[in-house]
């Protein structure tokens, strides 16, 4: 149903595929013939008691921590750079949750050095290699950005590791929602951000039916992420009886951006949709009403632009912004912890506030990991702790009702555990940045 504000909102019958049964605190359930067991979790910071003999690896092999020494994971978040801005808040919500959980049956967890994917192939290849090259490590939170977990995933899934994304959203990554795998899904890969067919849907439906614009134009620049939200919003658009007039890409370095918006202006817009990053998100927005035809163009961006650096612009008054909901309310993650909890702690540690949208989904996503392990860990006589990998991604991939900040996380085949909730804000004062991220002008949720 759909409702104008306060409260704007659509719910669309997508069905997220269903995965097995059992997960998060509320146990996991296996079936045998016609018996069901259902094993209850452990509260953060347990395991189960020791083991009489060391079990047999799965397929993928295991984990040996031996007695004093730390669980391995890794952060690979966009720590450097113009896209900074959205790694730094996931690597620092991952370090948060790890002290949140606790150690798991007298091990620590540590996360090494953060790694940077540059928010690039190249970086999330690179660290990538790092992270494989190390056979200690148990999974991985990361990465940032989808162009880097394109080069990632396969590294981290061959290696027989677990990766979980706070902030990737491209629909290649995992499936197209119908039953098929996306282009770049690989096993072991999964993510607490919402699959960007959802966030396509969400803005075709805002500007066909709220804003009753029937012509639109979608820029990108290139990458998996931005071609992905623009083609799925276009696709979404356009069954919807809108008309794409231009659909078009600027170069990841461009600055001058007049002939790309001329040639979109060509086309007679009445919206442009551009879902990329800065600096170029930047230049589009300040040169877009010097070009004629466009001086009244509406302008909806995405959680690329959902950021400080972007939205403390006084060309950023205006424009509309889809992105994840980041209205959590009194949700609490299973560690007991809420958004005001998180952000409390995350302002006395860093001096300053989370400059992007991800930093709940990079918490749920650290919880979700710790838990896992700790429900498949086995703990030895002599205190070492085996954890076989194969256990481990059955145990992520049957992941139902998990209680997060973000809402409760359930997974499907492919690895989309977020909740799929999508926002549109619009921005009206440059001065107030939190403001505009609480304007939020229109809602959707996907039925699960």
């Amino acid at each position: 149903m759909r409702k104008r504000l306060p409260f704007l909102g659509v719910v669309v019958a997508f069905a997220l595929l269903a995965a097995a049964c059992g997960g998060g605190t509320g146990g996991t359930t296996t079936t045998a013939g016609e018996q069901t067991t259902t094993t209850k979790a452990q509260e953060p910071g347990t395991t189960a008691p020791p083991a009489e003999e060391k079990p047999e690896p799965g397929p993928l092999g295991a984990v040996e921590v031996a007695p004093g020494e730390d669980i391995q994971i890794r952060s690979l978040e966009a720590i450097s750079g113009d896209v900074a801005f959205l790694g730094i808040p996931n690597d620092r919500a991952t370090e948060i949750a790890i002290e949140d959980f606790g150690p798991i049956a007298g091990h620590a967890v540590t996360r090494g050095t953060p790694l940077d994917d540059l928010c690039s192939a190249e970086g999330g290849q690179a660290g990538a290699q790092q992270i494989v090259s190390d056979a200690s490590v148990v999974g991985v939170i990361g990465t940032s950005c989808s162009g880097a977990a394109v080069a990632a995933a396969p590294l981290i899934s061959e290696a027989g590791m677990v990766m979980i994304s706070p902030s990737n959203t491209s629909p290649a990554l995992t499936s197209d929602l119908k039953g098929n795998p996306g282009t770049d899904w690989h096993e072991g890969y999964y993510r607490t951000a919402h699959n960007d067919l959802f966030q396509g849907k969400a803005v075709a439906l805002f500007v066909y039916e709220e804003l009753g614009l029937k012509k639109a134009a979608a820029i990108h620049d290139g990458d998996p992420y931005t071609n992905g939200l623009a083609t799925a919003f276009k696709d979404a658009f356009e069954e919807l009886g809108g008309e794409v007039v231009a659909f078009t890409a600027v170069n990841k370095g461009d600055t001058d951006m007049v002939p790309v918006l001329t040639e979109v202006a060509a086309a007679g817009p009445e919206v442009i949709f551009f879902p990329i990053f800065m600096p170029e998100g930047g230049f589009i927005a300040q040169q877009v009403r010097g070009v004629s035809g466009l001086e009244e163009v509406t302008l909806i961006a995405a959680d690329g632009l959902l950021a400080d650096n972007f939205m403390e612009l006084p060309e950023s008054e205006g424009v509309y912004f889809s992105g994840p909901d980041l209205r959590f309310g009194d949700n609490k993650s299973a560690t007991g912890v809420s958004a005001d909890d998180f952000l409390a702690k995350y302002e006395e540690k860093y001096g300053e506030q989370p400059t992007a949208a991800f930093w709940a989904h990079s918490y749920d996503a650290t919880v979700l990991l710790l838990t896992a392990i700790q429900d498949v860990a086995v703990q030895l006589a002599d205190g070492t702790l085996f954890i076989d990998r194969q256990a481990l991604r059955d145990r992520l991939y049957a992941t139902k009702d998990f209680p997060g900040i973000t809402g409760t996380l359930s997974c499907d085949e492919f690895g989309d555990c977020g909740s799929q909730r999508i926002t549109i804000v619009l921005h009206e004062d440059s001065t107030n940045i939190e403001a505009g991220k609480k304007n939020v002008v229109f809602e959707f949720a996907p039925e699960r």
